[in-house]
């Protein structure tokens, strides 16, 4: 507790000084922004390395790259058909001719995202069919069919028809994009 004679020094030192006017508003602080998961982060692009330049699986292989067509669990074999029989329209294509299996992939990965953000529902992959490979074996033929298998936006592939590429292309189909509503 501060003496009269500290209070009276105190008094003394600030004489003169008048004391600031307070306003009334309150300022709040903008609001913190919202937490990025940096691990899950790392974790996906550490999966999408490793599925890239991580071996493959036997099963994976014998599973996928020899299958003829594939269809995402749960849905109508008629989606296959469909696609089969050329119902949906070719949207877009890539060609992988002259690629390695990292390029590919790449380009592939690309090739798929920006179809699905675009919208584009129907694709065509051409991979070739090996003659070009040592020992004329289609590597990107099994690999192709294995990254498409993997992807979320793939519901459905299949062999493309002759005059579209036959054992060399695949028709492939995407899963419709639903329209982001606005956050509020």
């Amino acid at each position: 507790m501060p003496t009269p004679e500290d209070l009276a020094a105190f008094q003394a030192a600030v004489g003169d000084v008048v004391p600031l006017k307070t306003e009334r508003r309150v300022l709040h602080e903008p609001p913190k922004p919202r937490p990025r998961p940096r691990q899950r982060e790392l974790d996906e692009s550490q999966a999408v390395a490793e599925s890239l330049h991580g071996p493959l699986e036997i099963d994976d292989l014998l599973a996928i790259g020899e299958a003829e067509a594939y269809l995402r669990p749960g849905l109508s074999r008629s989606v296959l058909r469909d696609l089969r029989r050329g119902r949906w329209a070719i949207q877009d294509h890539i060609d992988l001719h002259g690629m390695n299996r990292y390029q590919a992939h790449e380009e592939v990965s690309l090739f798929l995202s920006a179809s699905a953000a675009s919208g584009k529902r129907c694709l065509r992959i051409v991979h070739g069919r090996g003659h070009g490979s040592p020992g004329r074996q289609g590597v990107l033929r099994l690999l192709v069919k294995s990254w498409l298998a993997r992807s979320r936006h793939v519901l459905a592939f299949c062999h493309a028809a002759a005059c579209d590429g036959g054992e060399g292309a695949l028709w492939v189909l995407l899963q419709a994009v639903r329209p982001r509503l606005p956050r509020r």
